[in-house]
């Protein structure tokens, strides 16, 4: 039956009913119009509300008012700069006073005299043959650096510390050599570059199953990953040094040795020898006087208190026929590389040679002398140093990643890219670029 106003029509569109979008279409437009409004009002607080917050922490509370979180971490900048104070004091309310220095008339020692260090050792190692001193065929042999206890004084210079270390870390890894990173100063009288003897002398006697200790600078890089130090060669020798005899002997020059690194067979002899080394090295009026003896006697050396390598030098011109037949004057290859006349030509060496060389072609460390790159002075300006730094770091960080495919954008930067796609033999690429088969076949 017919209604007024109303009309019967058929349903079209699988069901849907003309008469709904027809009769309810203005009113469910106008409802949807509403409601997206109030949504958009929503957002549109939202947004602001979380701009001020941004403001709040970006601009600061000179512009916005005070921040609790602004003191906050005002509090915790003032807290971390204390703590820094506090630690590059070097003091502590419960150490005695240190102010005494020893007396020119006083004779300085590293410790007890050790006078049968060798048959000791000989009699501990076969109480405990699992304690060998050699291991796989070779020496054992354990590379010793360090650094100050202190925060650096530049503050890039702990994180150029922090790649030092990964790049020995990275070089023990690939030859089976034990580390040892001291952050101590084990005696008050020899500080700065004298700090290694104490440290070498205790390493020796707590550790009678290493045949060689080998010390590096915090300062020297591996750039040579593959090479290794040839150590059946000095099987008559008991110290292995770089450095050049005509400077040594002829011209008695102050830098005809480098003590960034060197080796120390771990024996008698050595002990000996650092009980001689040791005493010039106290500080104060000691190390001031044997350091005008040293600038006579040395050709080219600047007046300033002793150091240890001018002193070592000294030692080995002044005791010739008593010393250098246990010392090895090492030039055929890197053992300590200055680094001005290397970083500028890496880029060479990698399209002419490869590693495994350890000479001039690719040299085995490069030791940045004079760049102190933790303190807040140096011989050469901080940019150079640290832009040739990591230069050196990279080069040798790319023969660690070649393995797994990588390798630095560049010598200069610390981002890497792929130089290889993945693939579904892994083995083959083991066979081919890890680094430890170099060394095994150059073994």
């Amino acid at each position: 039956m017919k209604q007024d106003g109303f009309t019967a029509q058929k349903r079209v569109n699988g069901g849907a009913l003309p008469t709904s979008r027809a009769a309810a279409g203005g009113r469910f437009s106008t409802g949807r119009r509403i409601q997206k409004t109030f949504n958009n009002i929503k957002i549109t607080i939202l947004c602001g509300f979380v701009t001020i917050l941004v403001l709040r922490g970006t601009i600061g509370v000179g512009n916005l008012g005070s921040s609790e979180a602004d003191a906050v971490n005002q509090h915790l900048i003032e807290e971390t700069n204390r703590i820094l104070a506090e630690i590059r004091s070097d003091s502590d309310p419960n150490d005695p006073t240190e102010n005494e220095v020893m007396s020119l008339n006083m004779t300085y020692s590293l410790g007890p005299k050790i006078g049968n260090w060798d048959e000791e050792r000989r009699s501990w190692m076969e109480r405990n043959p699992e304690f060998p001193n050699r291991v796989n065929g070779k020496d054992r042999m354990l590379l010793v650096t360090g650094s100050p206890p202190k925060p650096c004084d530049n503050p890039i210079g702990d994180h150029y510390l922090l790649k030092a270390i990964k790049n020995k870390i990275d070089y023990c890894r690939i030859h089976g050599i034990e580390l040892v990173y001291n952050l101590a100063h084990l005696d008050k009288e020899l500080a700065g570059y004298w700090a290694k003897l104490p440290l070498i002398r205790k390493l020796m006697l707590s550790h009678p199953e290493v045949e060689w200790i080998w010390w590096m600078d915090s300062d020297a890089l591996f750039t040579d990953m593959v090479f290794e130090i040839p150590v059946d060669k000095y099987s008559q020798h008991n110290l292995i040094i770089h450095g050049y005899p005509d400077l040594l002997f002829e011209q008695k020059s102050w830098i005809a040795l480098n003590t960034g690194s060197f080796l120390f067979r771990n024996c008698q002899w050595s002990l000996d020898l650092l009980d001689i080394w040791a005493p010039m090295g106290p500080k104060g009026p000691i190390r001031d006087e044997a350091g005008k003896v040293l600038t006579a006697v040395l050709k080219g050396r600047p007046a300033f208190e002793a150091d240890d390598q001018s002193a070592l030098i000294y030692l080995l011109v002044t005791q010739k026929e008593k010393l250098m037949d246990k010392v090895f004057v090492e030039n055929s290859y890197y053992l300590h590389g200055y680094w001005a006349g290397l970083v500028d030509h890496y880029e060479e060496m990698m399209e002419k040679n490869h590693p495994g060389l350890g000479d001039e072609r690719w040299p085995f460390v490069t030791h940045f002398v004079g760049c102190k790159p933790c303190g807040s002075y140096g011989d050469y300006p901080v940019e150079r140093c640290l832009s040739s730094m990591e230069r050196a770091f990279n080069f040798a960080d790319n023969q660690v990643l070649k393995l797994y495919g990588f390798q630095h954008r560049g010598l200069l930067s610390p981002k890497i890219r792929r130089i290889r796609n993945e693939t579904a033999a892994p083995l083959e690429n083991v066979n081919q670029f890890d680094i430890r088969r170099a060394v095994h076949a150059s073994s």
